[in-house]
């Protein structure tokens, strides 16, 4: 039966994650906090709203604990790539990251969803069924795994940035060499509108695109600007084809370590640097918009091409479901159903 005639029929429990819950304020003084130091993963540097976000969590953190509790920002991967972060947080070996969601999916199958195409269509929306039970049950499933999801972050929504010609309609896509994270639904994507999908880490991106061993890829414009890819590519077309959910990661080890005390000052401070984040999230989108006009050919792909772009790549949605979990596919669709009504 497919997804989407099923929006409608579902019925789930809640099932909240501890991380996710907002708490009490607690006095300082008087409650159980050691001195904790944690170290912050994260692929991008200063600049992008995820990182600088990432600083706001630092200094809440520090403040709310009185200086004991403490978070040190390491970006441009310099604790190594993102799928390396993952296994060095179940280990215990770093205490925390901030990266794509969609890594996940290979820990946690239901992750896959969000990479569903054209899914959200407003970051409104987004916030709404992240925010919701939909979002905490699923990040809940995360535990099992070794990880707890602090919150739900944003970089935006995809585009396509090339270097050899610009996308005007959909058929400008076909042959083109287009870098992907490495995650299957985002090469199948790409393989459905006739590109050839080249799989790589972003800390590679900059390299592949100026040796063009990739014709192009997607991105926000926020990372557009703050990686310098204007320097190696000429064309962005706004497509705003997936919306990229980050997440605020933490090592189940280090939190199963925290006393309650500890574990409230942290699900607060991650919660008004969730708010803070997606803020500067579209501050800093509407300012690279700005800066990549005076460094680039800027284009949004008619309606009628972007309809055509999700006929091309509707079929996904079922493919996909089956893999990563059909029921969390009915859920997500039936709640962003529910949040858009409340618009």
């Amino acid at each position: 039966m497919k997804v989407q005639s099923l929006y409608r029929s579902f019925a789930f429990g809640s099932l909240l994650s501890t991380a996710f819950l907002a708490a009490a304020p607690v006095s300082v003084w008087a409650a159980d906090i050691q001195e904790r130091n944690f170290k912050v993963a994260i692929a991008v540097n200063a600049g992008t709203a995820h990182y600088d976000g990432g600083v706001k969590f630092c200094e809440l953190l520090e403040k709310k604990s009185g200086g004991k509790m403490k978070a040190k920002m390491y970006g441009g991967g310099a604790l190594g790539k993102d799928t390396a972060v993952v296994s060095l947080m179940q280990g215990g070996v770093i205490e925390m990251a901030i990266m794509n969601a969609n890594l996940l999916t290979g820990l946690v199958k239901d992750f896959g969803v969000l990479d569903f195409p054209f899914a959200f269509s407003s970051e409104k929306i987004a916030y709404k069924v992240l925010d919701g039970e939909w979002g905490s049950k699923l990040a809940a499933k995360l535990q099992d795994k070794g990880l707890v999801g602090l919150g739900w972050w944003e970089m935006g929504y995809l585009n396509y940035h090339t270097g050899k010609k610009p996308i005007q309609k959909v058929e400008d896509i076909a042959g083109l060499k287009i870098r992907v994270t490495e995650t299957p639904l985002q090469i199948d994507f790409q393989t459905a509108l006739g590109a050839n999908p080249v799989p790589l880490p972003f800390v590679e991106v900059y390299t592949a695109l100026e040796q063009k061993t990739v014709d192009g890829g997607n991105q926000t414009l926020i990372n557009l600007q703050q990686s310098k890819f204007y320097e190696v590519q000429k064309y962005v077309t706004i497509t705003n084809h997936m919306y990229n959910p980050q997440m605020l990661l933490m090592s189940k080890k280090t939190y199963d370590k925290l006393s309650a005390d500890e574990k409230k000052i942290l699900n607060e401070a991650a919660v008004e640097a969730r708010d803070h984040q997606r803020q500067l999230s579209q501050k800093y989108g509407a300012e690279a918009m700005a800066f990549l006009k005076t460094k680039m050919s800027i284009n949004t792909l008619p309606p009628e091409e972007v309809a055509k772009m999700k006929e091309k790549t509707r079929p996904l949605i079922d493919k996909y479901a089956k893999q990563y979990g059909e029921q969390t596919a009915r859920e997500m669709f039936a709640e962003i159903e529910k949040a858009g009504r409340g618009n």
